[in-house]
C-alpha cells in the first residue's frame, strides 16, 4: 500500500480552494454584467425611464459607485455570492437539524 505524502493531503485543499475560487468568479462576473441589466431592464418596465439616456448610463454610474468602493454598489455586484452561501449555511443548519 502506497504511503500519503504531504502533497497528497494537500491536493483536496487545493481543488476545494480551485472550486471556490471559480464559484466566486463567475457570481462576480454575473453580479457585474448579468445583474445589472437584469436590473435596468426591470427598471425600465416597472418603473419607465431611467434618469439617464441608456443601459450604458446606467451601467456606468453602477462603475463609478464601484469603483468608488461604495457599499452598496459591492453589495448589488456581490450578492449572486452571497446568495450562494447563504443557501449553503441553510443547507447545512437543516442537514444538522436533520441527524437530531
Amino acid at each position: 500500500m502506497p504511503s500519503l505524502t504531504l502533497s497528497d493531503k494537500k491536493k483536496p485543499a487545493l481543488n476545494i480552494i480551485r472550486k471556490e475560487t471559480a464559484l466566486f468568479l463567475v457570481l462576480l462576473l454575473f453580479g457585474l454584467v448579468v445583474l445589472p441589466m437584469c436590473i435596468w431592464f426591470t427598471g425600465q418596465i416597472v418603473f419607465g425611464a431611467y434618469g439617464g439616456t441608456d443601459y450604458g448610463e446606467f451601467f456606468g454610474a453602477l462603475n463609478m459607485r464601484i469603483r468608488s468602493l461604495d457599499p452598496f454598489a459591492w453589495f448589488l455586484v456581490l450578492s449572486p455570492w452571497l446568495v450562494c452561501q447563504v443557501a449553503r449555511l441553510m443547507r447545512l443548519g437543516w442537514r444538522a437539524v436533520g441527524k437530531l
